[in-house]
Formats: C-alpha cells, structure tokens, sequence
C-alpha cells in the first residue's frame, strides 16, 4: 500500500544539514589535534548523538499513527529506500579513496590486494559490521572503507526495535525506557576513561557498548519527544537554534586531565536536555523568506549525503597532514578545499544517484 510522505519539518531538515558540516569541520580539525583537550570544534563527535534525536523525533512523527495502515515490511522497505542507497554509494567512495590514504598513518594499505579491499566494500554494502581481523585500514573500523558507517549500524538496530517492539510501548513505558536509557548515557560518560561519549565503531565489547548506549537515549527520546510534546511558535528560531547546535558542538573541553568526568558530564547533559530542547525549537519555527527557505532546503537536502560520503575525503587529507607534519596554520587552505569538495560531492550524489535511485525503489518497491 502506497502512503504518502508526510510534511516534513523544514528546520529540522536544515538542522541536520548544520550539523553534518560541523562534523566535517571536526574532523578536518581533529588531523592537526594533538590530544581531545587541543581539538578545535571540540564536542563535533556529539553530532552523531544529535542526528539520533533528530530520528526518533521524525521516526515517531512519519510513523506511529500509520501502524494500522503499514506493515513491518512495509516499514522496513520504507527506511532502507530513505537510507540504503547513500550507504552503498558511501563504500564506493570509500573504496575509490582507499590506496591514496596510503602512507605513514595507515601503514597497512599498500600490502591490502583488491579483492580483499573489494570484499570489505561488498560487505559494507549491507551494513553488517568487520570483525577487528577484517580491518584493513588500521583504525579497528567496523567498516574501514567509510569509518561513519557505524553510526548508521546502531540507526538500523534503533529502527528495528522501535518497529519491533516499542512502537507499542505507552508513554508510561516508554519515559521508563528513556530514564533508564539516559542513567546509562551520564554513566558512561562520567566514567569513561577519556572523558567523553567518543566511540562505537569497534566490533569489540567496550565498543559495541558505547555504540548502543549513545543510540539508545537519544534516539527513544526523540520518539519521547514527538509523543508528549506539542511544537510551540518561536520566532527566528532557524537562526537561533543553528546558534545553539554550532556553539554546543564547538565549545571548548570542560576540565582537564584530572577532571575528565566534568567533560563527561557536559557530553551527557549535552544530549539528554540541549539537543531535545533545539529539537523543540526547531520543530516550533517556521521558515520566513525565499533566500532562507532555499539556504535551509539546501542543508536539509545535502545533510545526509554529506555526513556518510565525506570521510574518505578525511581519511586521505589526516593522512597528508600526518605524514608531511604539516601544522594547521599551513594546512588550512587545503582544509577548505576539502570541505568545499565533501559539499559539491555531497550535492551529486544526491542529484546524481541518490534521489532517481530512491524514486525508483519506491515506484519498484514500496
């Protein structure tokens, strides 16, 4: 059965595409980083706890008054056509950069033969995570062709439990699972031995932990979050609440070395209040003008593409900087270049590939 596409919250669209570009600037800035206490744009790796929120909110909003009219399959088809396509082109890119990170950094690369690179992108396709003895990077990536790829591993787990089982939770049940969810993300946080929710992508046990822990409270809370919550009327609140993602993202480390549970404490509190509050806003404000509504549209449209095509492009410029040790205060127009390349990628996989490849899934498929 055919359902038709709800209206989507435009804010929320272009917040994402906000913070997707915050994550590439993060990364740009993490080669040149000598200790999480000296990396600029300093909590950029929330974003992904961000984008969670983002889902549950939008997940609960498309999905859960259409139960009666929608099966799990019809769901789950429904979600891979929205994510799937970008997640395969994602690996391709990944597998076209790969020898060219070659070099000091990644020191492995040069002895990987191609059909054992040509492999791990096959199986990247599907999303099913490497073991440790299938990294063929150096990173103990759970998909070392296109490291972000985890992030969207746990976005399917969610996907799947909330299509399985907690879509029928009340509100009651669910606030449960959320407090119980959150009292696990602060302990985490507080007792990590870095000091901070960073991590995930490891098919190891600490790792896997902290990917499912990340996911488990922002994801459910944002679901939380579209059932309790009725969006208000703010004015300006585009601008204002890109002003509050770009300054929680780019704030500076809370406490040094001997206080690591302070920065644990800023990343949890981060997550659990201020990216539910700028979810709100967001889905609060109303876009005003032509120019805002195509600078919006335009982040909304490359936020996804951007965040899961960009990292080969990181891989390739930390191993330059790495290798060559060159400071950032020389590497900076390279940096720019990099990310004005990870956009313009970003923009032709989606009008390229992404949206005729979902728009005929959905005329084949759904």
């Amino acid at each position: 059965m055919q359902l038709q596409s709800k209206p989507h919250y435009p804010i929320l669209d272009a917040l994402r595409g906000v913070a997707a570009i915050m994550v590439v600037i993060f990364h740009l800035f993490e080669a040149s980083a000598t200790s999480h206490f000296t990396q600029i744009i300093n909590h950029g790796y929330l974003a992904v706890d961000f984008f969670y929120v983002l889902s549950g909110f939008v997940v609960g909003y498309a999905y859960d008054d259409r139960w009666g009219k929608m099966s799990l399959g019809g769901f789950f088809k429904r979600r891979l056509i929205r994510l799937h396509p970008m997640v395969v082109m994602g690996m391709i890119i990944g597998a076209i950069a790969f020898y060219f990170s070659a070099g000091t950094l990644f020191p492995g690369i040069a002895a990987v033969p191609v059909w054992k690179m040509l492999l791990v992108m096959l199986v990247g396709f599907t999303l099913i995570p490497l073991p440790i003895s299938m990294d063929i990077r150096g990173w103990q990536e759970m998909h070392p062709l296109n490291g972000p790829g985890w992030s969207l591993f746990f976005e399917y787990i969610a996907n799947i439990l909330y299509a399985l089982f907690v879509r029928r939770f009340s509100k009651t049940l669910l606030a449960i699972l959320v407090f119980v969810s959150g009292c696990a993300l602060i302990h985490l946080a507080v007792t990590s031995p870095q000091g901070d929710l960073v991590g995930g992508w490891s098919v190891v046990p600490e790792q896997l932990r902290i990917g499912i822990t990340r996911m488990m409270y922002p994801f459910f809370a944002g679901l939380l979050l579209s059932r309790i919550v009725k969006p208000g009327q703010i004015k300006q609140a585009f601008g204002w609440c890109s002003l509050l993602v770009v300054v929680i993202l780019s704030f500076p480390r809370v406490g040094d070395s001997t206080q690591l549970w302070a920065n644990g404490l800023y990343d949890s509190l981060s997550v659990i209040i201020l990216f539910p509050l700028v979810v709100w806003l967001g889905a609060s404000g109303v876009i005003h003008g032509k120019k805002a509504e195509k600078v919006s549209k335009f982040l909304g449209d490359i936020s996804y593409p951007i965040y899961i095509t960009h990292y080969p492009l990181i891989y390739i410029y930390t191993a330059w900087v790495v290798d060559n040790k060159i400071p950032l205060a020389k590497a900076w127009p390279v940096a720019i270049v990099v990310l004005l390349s990870a956009i313009v990628i970003a923009w032709a996989c989606l009008k390229l590939y992404d949206e005729p490849v979902r728009k005929w899934l959905k005329a084949k498929w759904a």
